[in-house]
């Protein structure tokens, strides 16, 4: 019963990660689809550029939370199911997975680093906290939302073992979900890296007339793809 405990809180994990909230926000405030416009890419940042604020921080949030959400149920009410540190890694990486490749749109997601972040202040807020503030500080330095993402995912497992990993050989699952999630987030910033090698990326804050493309999308096609971010 144990194994099939696990089995049903990963697959859980999954299905709760596969909701895009970017998607669903969206459509909940009338905004066009953010699959359709700017990068294309279903997360925080491309529903920023519909011109909602709001909708792209609850968004954030919500993005995060699917990713907190399993690995701490797990923690606080899985020891009476058998479900352990690799449950809960587990469960976290297949949070992270939901939302790159989500079964209810079409296995099309977003890049996952409010997921990946969430899961992480699962395992361990100073875990979390500390990837975070690797984020903002090259984001405040260097202005480029995909560099402070790649800098994050590469910190990440390091942070974990040196700064929080107290009796950490025991919990490998969560080093190599770690690292598994790592990997994943270089993998879906390669566009990313390629502008940043040629010095074409967008600055944080750079205005774009997103609003414009998007509302064009929503009521026409007569607008191009757009620049990707």
């Amino acid at each position: 019963m144990q194994a099939l405990y696990s089995v049903l809180a990963i697959v859980a994990a999954y299905l709760i990660g596969s909701l895009s909230f970017a998607v669903i926000v969206s459509r909940a405030m009338g905004l066009a689809d953010p699959r359709t416009f700017g990068s294309k890419n279903p997360g925080a940042t491309n529903v920023l550029r519909s011109g909602s604020k709001k909708a792209a921080i609850v968004t954030l949030l919500l993005d995060a939370a699917k990713g907190w959400l399993p690995v701490v149920l797990i923690q606080w009410f899985g020891e009476p199911y058998g479900l352990g540190a690799n449950t809960m890694a587990l469960a976290g990486l297949a949070a992270f997975l939901g939302h790159l490749y989500p079964v209810f749109f079409r296995f099309v997601g977003g890049k996952g680093v409010a997921t990946a972040l969430g899961v992480l202040l699962g395992f361990s807020p100073v875990l979390g906290l500390l990837t975070m503030l690797v984020w903002v500080l090259v984001a405040a330095v260097f202005r480029y939302s995909s560099l402070a993402s790649l800098c994050a995912a590469l910190a990440a497992p390091g942070i974990y073992v040196l700064a929080d990993g107290s009796l950490w050989i025991l919990r490998g699952g969560v080093v190599l979900a770690i690292g598994g999630m790592t990997l994943l987030l270089i993998y879906r910033h390669a566009e990313n890296i390629g502008r940043l090698a040629k010095g074409t990326e967008s600055k944080l804050g750079k205005k774009k007339d997103a609003p414009e493309q998007a509302q064009g999308h929503a009521h026409s096609h007569k607008h191009g793809h757009g620049h990707k971010h």
